[in-house]
């Protein structure tokens, strides 16, 4: 029986994992089950009866994102477990990536009636995506319709993966009592009378020993490919220590050979007890999982950060929430420590920030300590600039991940519809913009509306449903507006004059300007070949500064200008005291007047666009993207999958997310992301 521990444990010993699984499945009920076999909790607490510890809101339970804290931490036996949590689905924002990349392994939650689900199929995916090595949990074994086996067939069909089953139940449905264990070839059944909490072994019962032979075979013929002594010893029919099967089964499981499987029934207390075991036994601690790696800011080298305290420190901020009006910013240690009142160095920012508090996180509450090391998950107060995907470090910087500007390509009105909640609205977009950076609130006061940006309609839809459910705020949404921009397609060059009469005094300003298109991509450029020479020179920030207004509001339809190179060729004033005012007004209109000659175009938000689809409907998913005009890039198979890459204008991409589901019965899942701008031919 696991009993928590206060000391800090070993390296070797932390576990850093997540629960995933389709609404339904029982990631709740055996996260509470967990919590209460690991002393964590003292009373059990139940979804239906609105008392579980990690409970969620019927918003978060339509979109697998959790409210209580990210991470939570237990002890099984000499083992720290982080219980990190996972949301159901990529929703456009960057922390969902970041709380995928800090996880060292993952239990997949799988319903012994629904079996692999469509939202299972997405976070699968994602966790192939990210290398993560998983274990699964077949729950749900007491209800009427499960079928273990079935399941398990389902995941070798639809994933391509190699499920190899540790354990086979005992009874089925209402009569579901234990289960064999076929590495000890013994039988486990639970006591009702404490909740689960203990349970013996027995005899294997005879009515399943020949199916327990046959599936233990099976077993070993399966981890005999992970070690080939192992495979000797069974050939010739050696006893095996289950010590070298555990060993076996982890070396197949952190290299993505195989995927355990074990079962149970979570609300009737049976089965948690070995998934402990199994986490422990079977996903990797910091040190099995590859050194983390990042780029020197300095000579742009890439260097890696062992897991290790004797390195210098090396950590990601993946999540920030506001409570009480303090920023708490969860972060994974990959090397070295910190420490309460010490300095850390921001490397995004070139900033140091100080460490106020330091928590061990459970659910809602917070454990105080004074110092955190590698492999820990933690909650700090105290850094007040640092945001989602910063680098912590302390000596020796290191950038854990490139630095990204994520622009917003999508906008929408929204207000409240109670006059009396606007201001309430006000808070709860300035909060929830502190957690998301990829979130972004601008009030509009002519049209006294407030505009809110994201990274796509799913990134909105999931927010807007956050202020009704969470800050129970009802509100009216617009339609969706794309986030375009402008640019020119061919070279020209403009002079301009403008003059005023000020005080009196005839004031004139001239510039000579030259435009050229950039590359897609590059952004804007101002060169000037104004010598220091000329009486012009110390004025040329004003020139600047009338290129950069004009440019900010576009000439065709008001979006900002991209991908313009200026260059400054020469400029006049014939007034000193209103130099400034007279050549940025002639730069103004020098380039609005160029712009709409060089051949002024619409350019488009194109979104990196990964779709992952059973090959029977992959199809229709290429046809549906055809007609939406997107560019496809790279098709690639894996057993019963496809994943398709493609460039995808987001004007075409408005009910994507409901049309793939009906395209896919819904089984094709996607991920959409900003790449660049782009004119779409033709269009």
């Amino acid at each position: 029986m696991g009993k928590m521990k206060k000391h800090h444990t070993r390296l070797p010993n932390i576990r850093n994992i997540g629960i995933a699984a389709h609404i339904d499945a029982g990631k709740t009920t055996v996260t509470e089950r967990i919590l209460y076999y690991t002393g964590r909790t003292h009373k059990i607490g139940e979804v239906h009866e609105g008392t579980a510890v990690m409970d969620y809101l019927p918003q978060e339970q339509e979109r697998g994102i959790t409210i209580g804290s990210a991470v939570t931490t237990l002890y099984w036996g000499d083992h720290e477990i982080q219980l990190i949590d996972t949301p159901g689905h990529v929703d456009f924002t960057i922390e969902v990536e970041r709380s995928l990349r800090v996880l060292d392994g993952m239990v997949a939650v799988f319903c012994g009636v629904g079996g692999v689900e469509p939202q299972t199929e997405t976070v699968w995916h994602q966790a192939d995506k990210y290398h993560v090595p998983r274990i699964a949990f077949i729950n749900k074994l007491d209800r009427i319709g499960s079928d273990y086996f079935r399941v398990i067939d389902m995941i070798a069909e639809k994933f391509g993966a190699d499920p190899i089953p540790l354990q086979i139940p005992l009874g089925r449905e209402d009569s579901f009592y234990g289960v064999v264990d076929l590495i000890t070839m013994q039988a486990i059944a639970w006591d009702e009378g404490d909740l689960g909490a203990t349970y013996h072994t027995m005899s294997i019962p005879a009515e399943y020993k020949e199916q327990a032979v046959s599936y233990r075979e099976r077993l070993f013929d399966k981890i005999s490919l992970f070690d080939d002594e192992l495979m000797e010893l069974y050939l010739d029919g050696k006893e095996i220590e289950p010590s070298r099967i555990y060993g076996a089964l982890r070396k197949g499981t952190i290299g993505l050979k195989c995927v355990p499987v074990l079962c149970g029934t979570a609300l009737r207390n049976k089965g948690i007890q070995p998934l402990l075991d199994a986490v422990v036994r079977y996903l990797p601690s910091p040190l099995d999982v590859p050194a983390v790696t990042g780029e020197n800011p300095q000579t742009h080298e890439l260097e890696e950060r062992k897991a290790s305290d004797d390195e210098d420190l090396a950590a990601l901020a993946f999540k920030i929430v506001m409570e009480e009006g303090r920023k708490l910013t969860y972060i994974r240690i990959y090397s070295g420590s910190l420490k309460v009142g010490g300095d850390v160095y921001n490397v995004n920012l070139g900033k140091k920030e100080k460490i106020s508090r330091i928590y061990k996180m459970h659910a809602n509450h917070k454990d105080r300590i004074e110092e955190a090391r590698t492999g820990a998950i933690v909650g700090i107060i105290g850094l007040k600039e640092t945001s989602t995907g910063h680098t912590l470090t302390q000596s020796k910087p290191i950038l854990l991940e490139p630095i990204e500007i994520y622009q917003p390509v999508i906008s929408v009105a929204v207000e409240a519809a109670r006059n009396v909640d606007q201001d309430k609205l006000t808070l709860a977009l300035q909060r929830i913009t502190q957690e998301d950076p990829t979130f972004v609130m601008k009030t509009d006061e002519d049209a006294y509306q407030t505009i809110v940006s994201g990274m796509g309609e799913l990134h909105l839809d999931v927010i807007m449903h956050r202020v009704r459910e969470e800050f129970g705020i009802d509100v009216h949404v617009g339609k969706p507006q794309v986030v375009y921009k402008e640019s020119i397609e061919s070279p020209i060059s403009r002079e301009h004059s403008f003059e005023k009469v000020i005080n009196n005094v005839p004031c004139r300003g001239w510039v000579s300007l030259k435009i050229v298109p950039n590359k897609r991509g590059q952004g804007n450029t101002v060169v000037s070949r104004i010598t220091e020479d000329n009486p012009v020179f110390p004025f040329i920030s004003a020139v600047q500064e009338g290129i950069e207004e004009a440019s900010n509001i576009g000439v065709l339809k008001g979006y900002p200008l991209t991908d313009v190179s200026v260059e400054i060729n020469d400029a006049t004033f014939n007034n000193p005291e209103f130099a400034r005012l007279t050549l940025k007004m002639a730069a103004y209109d020098a380039f609005r007047d160029a712009c709409l000659q060089a051949g002024p175009i619409l350019l488009v938000p194109i979104m990196s666009l990964t779709v992952t689809v059973p090959n029977e409907f992959l199809g229709d998913i290429i046809a549906d993207l055809n007609s939406r005009r997107c560019q496809i890039a790279n098709i690639a198979t894996k057993d019963k999958y496809t994943v398709v890459d493609a460039d995808a204008p987001l004007t075409n991409m408005f009910g994507y997310s409901t049309d793939i589901r009906s395209l896919s019965q819904g089984r094709a899942s996607f991920t959409m992301y900003f790449s660049h701008y782009d004119r779409i031919e033709n269009g």
